[in-house]
């Protein structure tokens, strides 16, 4: 994932900040995304089925792919259809994309979809620790909304170009909600009214917590301590049913879940709060705790999916957009739905949070009497209780088949490759193909994920991997026959050719969005869907085995989600100047990939891969 980093108290590396009055001037000059050339894509389509397809399979895509790339074919006819949608959208494929990627995809949000970013353990073991830590993140939470309303975000800026920065206001009371073929965004914090609470949840149970006084002050980290001490004394943990745990559900049995929930007016009511709500905080029970690095893994997955129906999942309601977790032991992270949120933008937030966390209150709590902390109630029918045991068992299942290895490398970090003047993503990246391989004997499609925010209302694009330089590397490596010196080079090869991937998409010049919008184009026109996209070798270029994405950051933070195929893996890492943390996922049902055998073979290969750049004989 190219470009967020968290780094509390100074500026990103590639994200420099002007001030809020060139706020409004900056963003006028955000360009619209462009188009790429129709030519250049295919071209490119076909560049990266060749590591991945033998050469007669090549060979009759090749002929479809010129077919539909003629001069006045069907790819023209699209072409032109995607032009004219630039001229008349602020964006050609962002809609498209939040509809296609996210909102019509049927499966659970947890671990599927909401990435989960688990970050250092706090100094604190008990629940007054918890509490205290919970009230400064609130506030500082709320300290950056009011930011972000007052027009006080500084513009980000990366490689000198000015961000979009339209995704900030949308983190705040919104909601992702069920439909039955499509869920649907509901944004609440542009009403006239905005809301003025956040959710709590705590053993299942949720409160509306309001965190600004009646004359619209914010409350202050006392103030917000209190009726948190409050919370804590009205939900000891009973017999409750983890009405959260439904959120976590395949989409179309939530979306008729959620209709029969809301026909009674007390659930109505206590939904709608947490639909509203600013964000939602959940104050988890300790993670079991066995070995540290154990506990690295375990406390990360906690944050993705709550541990399971016997521990925190029912404190979760995944449709939220801003879910920050803090636990009775010191760990806490942040889960987000990608339907509206971003990477940057939420590292910007965490940014903000730990710098707001390390310096202390200076305001005083006002005497006035606040009232009680509003619990929400739900009338459990019978339906509602089978449906509520049905997610419980369906969670569970998902849960236990998510294997999780997060780890610290420890040998060497970003700073090696920088050394030898080679980019530290495309370095780690082609370790990540290199070991792979050396697992499965085969390469396989990769995506990484680079922003286009520096075009207006842009999201992501895939940086797709691997190329034919990577492959010719791979081969020669574990080759005893091929010289060091010829291997280096073609180290650096495969090293140029990816970051020319990256600065390719950086332009707006990515492939895969450009051939989505062109299948997307063909429905819109009530075409039947072209034979480059029915063709196999499409179906092969998009199962990402490899789901990849670089979460750099100051803090030893480390990002986890799913893998995007049952077949496949996700991995994420934080690449540190001395050290890189990664997390490492993938499904327990398939018996050829296994976490944690890839963790062994990646640490292997880096260490290797030092050995190559400067060896110790």
């Amino acid at each position: 994932m190219i470009l967020w980093k968290i780094q509390p108290g100074s500026c990103r590396a590639w994200l420099s900040r002007v001030t809020s009055r060139q706020e409004l001037c900056a963003s006028t000059y955000v360009p619209s995304q462009p188009v790429p050339p129709l030519a250049q894509t295919l071209q490119g389509y076909l560049r990266g089925l060749e590591p991945l397809l033998p050469p007669e399979e090549l060979s009759h895509t090749r002929k479809m792919v010129q077919e539909f790339g003629r001069p006045g074919g069907l790819g023209a006819q699209l072409q032109e259809g995607l032009q004219r949608r630039a001229r008349h959208t602020k964006n050609w494929i962002t809609d498209w994309w939040v509809q296609w990627a996210y909102l019509e995809s049927r499966q659970p949000l947890p671990v599927h979809s909401n990435p989960a970013i688990s970050l250092p353990r706090r100094d604190y073991n008990d629940w007054r620790g918890q509490l205290d830590f919970a009230s400064k993140l609130i506030a500082a939470v709320i300290d950056f909304k009011a930011k972000i309303n007052n027009g006080q975000l500084p513009v980000e800026y990366m490689r000198g170009r000015p961000l979009c920065m339209d995704l900030y206001p949308l983190l705040f009371s919104s909601c992702r909600i069920p439909g039955p073929k499509h869920d649907y965004i509901a944004h609440h914090g542009r009403s006239r009214r905005s809301p003025t609470h956040i959710t709590v949840v705590r053993n299942y149970q949720f409160f509306q917590l309001e965190v600004f006084n009646s004359d619209g002050s914010r409350m202050t980290e006392s103030q917000i301590h209190g009726q948190l001490l409050r919370i804590r004394a009205q939900s000891w943990k009973t017999d409750k049913e983890p009405m959260g745990v439904l959120t976590s559900e395949h989409r179309h049995t939530w979306g008729q879940a959620y209709n029969r929930l809301l026909t009674d007016k007390l659930n109505k009511e206590s939904v709608r709060a947490i639909e509203t709500g600013l964000f939602s905080l959940c104050l988890d029970s300790p993670v079991m705790r066995i070995s540290d690095e154990k506990y690295a893994s375990r406390k990360a997955a906690q944050v993705l999916h709550g541990g399971g129906t016997f521990s925190n999942s029912g404190n979760r309601w995944f449709d939220k957009t801003l879910q920050f977790v803090v636990g009775e032991d010191g760990s806490w992270g942040l889960l987000y739905e990608q339907a509206t949120a971003e990477g940057p933008p939420i590292a910007t937030l965490l940014d903000h949070i730990l710098e707001y966390c390390n310096n202390p209150d200076p305001k005083r709590a006002p005497l006035i009497p606040l009232p009680m902390p509003k619990k929400l109630y739900f009338h459990i029918d019978r339906e509602i209780k089978r449906d509520i045991e049905h997610a419980k068992q369906n969670l569970d299942i998902l849960i236990n088949d998510l294997d999780v290895n997060v780890f610290n490398f420890k040998k060497f970090g970003k700073d090696l490759p920088k050394k030898h003047k080679l980019s530290p993503n495309a370095f780690i990246q082609l370790a990540l193909q290199l070991a792979y391989y050396r697992v499965h004997s085969e390469v396989c499609p990769t995506c990484d994920i680079a922003s286009q925010r520096m075009f207006r209302g842009g999201r992501t694009e895939f940086i797709r991997s691997p190329t034919n330089q990577t492959l010719s590397f791979i081969v020669a490596f574990d080759d005893p026959s091929v010289s060091r010196e010829a291997k280096l080079q073609l180290l650096r090869e495969a090293i140029d050719a990816y970051t020319a991937l990256t600065d390719q998409a950086l332009k707006g010049h990515g492939i895969d969005r450009h051939l989505l919008g062109l299948k997307l184009q063909a429905i819109e026109e009530g075409r039947s869907i072209p034979k480059i996209f029915m063709d196999t070798a499409y179906g092969l270029a998009t199962h990402w085995k490899l789901r990849t994405g670089q979460v750099p950051a100051n803090t030893d933070s480390v990002m986890c989600f799913g893998p995007l195929v049952p077949d496949g893996y996700a991995i994420c890492y934080n690449p540190q100047a001395d050290h890189v943390h990664f997390s490492i996922t993938a499904f327990n049902c398939c018996e050829e990939t296994h976490a944690e055998t890839l963790a062994v073979t990646l640490k292997d290969t880096l260490c290797q891969l030092e050995e190559l750049l400067q060896p110790t004989v």
